[in-house]
């Protein structure tokens, strides 16, 4: 599930004052196809300008995240990972072995969690689902 969402044009529409080193991190993210952690982040935003540190990664991810450009995950690899806020719900399938993260959206799963809420009495708003497993047929 591919997506490219434009962190630098969010920034924007959110008010928020982007600097050069911002406007790195913000293409940085922009163009992740992964959900990297901020240490990732800094080896990327620091390749194309060396003069980026990893406090400014943190402060800059902390603040696109206060302000909904961004959402953390915590996939139980002990990291704080992230990715651009999504325009539309996807859930995640987290391989335990290698780490790779794989968005998919299942309109059945989706009718079924609603279903499941309202069985409960409730009206679903919400929800954050994360699948965790191993390769059936994991390449040798």
């Amino acid at each position: 599930m591919n997506r490219k969402i434009d962190v630098e044009a969010l920034c924007a529409e959110k008010g928020l004052r982007i600097t050069e080193q911002r406007r790195v991190i913000a293409q940085v993210l922009s163009d992740a196809e992964d959900h990297p952690d901020v240490e990732r982040l800094h080896a990327r935003a620091a390749a194309i300008d060396p003069g980026i540190s990893i406090a400014t990664v943190y402060r800059t991810v902390r603040l696109f995240e206060e302000a909904g450009i961004l959402e953390r995950h915590d996939f139980g690899d002990g990291r704080a990972r992230y990715e651009a806020a999504p325009e539309s719900h996807h859930d995640h399938l987290i391989d335990v072995e290698t780490g790779m993260v794989i968005e998919f959206v299942d309109p059945e799963l989706e009718q079924l969690q609603k279903m499941i809420a309202a069985k409960l009495g409730f009206r679903l708003v919400d929800h954050r689902m994360e699948l965790y497993g191993v390769a059936l047929d994991p390449k040798s």
